[in-house]
């Protein structure tokens, strides 16, 4: 559904990502865990054209997306929940989330029941709904995730780019945002997890890649992954894999 090939980005002259590939296969959960540094948010913004890669490809059902525009991409079918939220604070909840669906308004994606969607993204993200009314700017950082997380859903996307959900969150939170990001798997729907709890995320992914310095290091099955040494000494707690 999602390949990345050969994918190479920098800042300026500071090359960041030295040629990684993975893959999001339909109806799959797959995390890409890290340190901080690792280039993990810098892979999500190339994928969705807030950078422009330097070489390599981006493909989406088949489709070659590499280095177009961001909203030529979500036309595409790919949405991202950026890391920092980035939801507009002087909007009300429900308009925020009708701008998720924009594409779907101006027929550039596949319209279908807007309204309908919108009743389920309220029902998936309880907080949201009972704050529906109330300005995107006066929402707690938890809800504000929420509501970042459920905007990309609006779009009806082929797939979705979760950057950090859980950054900043209070532990009730991240559970809260686990749960709906369990939820979200359970119906089908193909996303990429960036996320800073490594065992959290691997326990809810099929499919893992760590990433080192810009390169990937290891990849597999998200099972293996937790039980690997390497891994559970550097990401999951010194021998703590949860």
């Amino acid at each position: 559904m999602l390949k990345i090939q050969n994918l190479q980005a920098a800042y300026g002259k500071v090359e960041v990502l030295h040629g990684i590939s993975l893959e999001v296969p339909k109806g799959k959960l797959v995390t890409l865990i890290g340190s901080n540094g690792a280039g993990k948010t810098t892979t999500m913004r190339a994928i969705s054209g807030m950078i422009k890669p330097k070489a390599g490809s981006v493909t989406l059902g088949g489709i070659d997306i590499t280095g177009l525009e961001s909203h030529k991409i979500a036309r595409a079918g790919l949405a991202h929940s950026p890391e920092g939220r980035r939801v507009f604070s002087t909007m009300s909840v429900t308009d925020n989330l009708l701008l998720g669906a924009f594409p779907r308004f101006t027929r550039s994606r596949p319209k279908g029941d807007i309204k309908h969607d919108l009743e389920k993204a309220l029902e998936l993200f309880p907080r949201l709904k009972e704050r529906q009314h109330q300005l995107a700017g006066t929402l707690s950082g938890g809800e504000q995730q929420m509501l970042a997380m459920a905007r990309a859903v609006m779009l009806n996307p082929d797939v979705i780019l979760l950057d950090e959900p859980s950054m900043g969150l209070a532990p009730i939170l991240v559970e809260e945002v686990f749960r709906i990001i369990t939820r979200l798997k359970s119906e089908g729907v193909t996303m990429l997890l960036v996320e800073q709890f490594a065992a959290a995320a691997l326990n809810v992914a099929d499919y893992g890649y760590v990433l080192e310095n810009g390169s990937i290091s290891v990849h597999g099955p998200a099972e293996s992954l937790k039980n690997d040494p390497k891994v559970i000494a550097a990401y999951l707690g010194g021998g703590q894999a949860h």
